[in-house]
């Protein structure tokens, strides 16, 4: 029987320390492109209005630039909502905060105006700008939305970066419900403000 006990505890020790690998470390790596202390690639979206944006636009101003799923995915409506929160410290540093899409998102949209924030939304409709960051999340979304929103999105990330359009912090989401505390992305930013 005591071999029983001592057998269940290994595994149950074994499954413990590969659960907490798995979620400190995750199943995803930061895209090389995106790495601390790079350059923002350039890359091209659209405003909600349908006229070009480009990377090198965000320039002369730090930006706090997250990477959403879609308002169809709950932990991305939660963390904009969230951010929703944080928006005035975040404009107060002098400071903007990016929202790039796959496509329009209504549903955060009104949450911005529920809460009254100047939430700036880049649509990356085509993935392109998805596709050269290294963000695309394949066969990602639930069958039932295929129809309106396509099989393919974007892998949550949020960035920090400074007014010379270099990459200061990065968190890739390690799974798909996890997302970065505001109050880190508004450490982060100070940090930049700091330098």
């Amino acid at each position: 029987m005591t071999g029983v006990w001592i057998g269940l505890v290994v595994v149950l020790l074994v499954a413990g320390a590969a659960y907490l690998y798995y979620r400190l470390h995750g199943a995803r790596q930061v895209p090389e492109q995106l790495r601390r202390g790079q350059p923002l690639p350039e890359f091209a979206a659209l405003d909600e209005a349908g006229n070009p944006l480009h990377a090198r636009d965000l320039r002369g101003t730090p930006v706090v630039m997250i990477f959403v799923r879609g308002n169809w995915c709950p932990f991305c409506s939660r963390q904009v909502k969230n951010l929703t929160g944080y928006y005035k410290d975040i404009v107060d540093l002098g400071a903007r905060l990016v929202l790039v899409t796959p496509r329009p998102q209504e549903t955060t949209q009104r949450v911005a105006r529920f809460f009254d924030v100047e939430l700036e939304f880049w649509l990356d409709e085509s993935l392109a700008a998805t596709r050269k960051l290294g963000l695309l999340l394949e066969s990602a979304v639930p069958k039932d939305y295929y129809p309106e929103y396509g099989s393919d999105t974007i892998w949550p990330a949020s960035l920090v970066i400074d007014a010379d359009g270099v990459i200061r912090y990065v968190e890739l989401s390690k799974h798909i419900i996890d997302r970065p505390n505001p109050k880190t992305l508004l450490r982060e930013l100070r940090k930049v403000l700091d330098r």
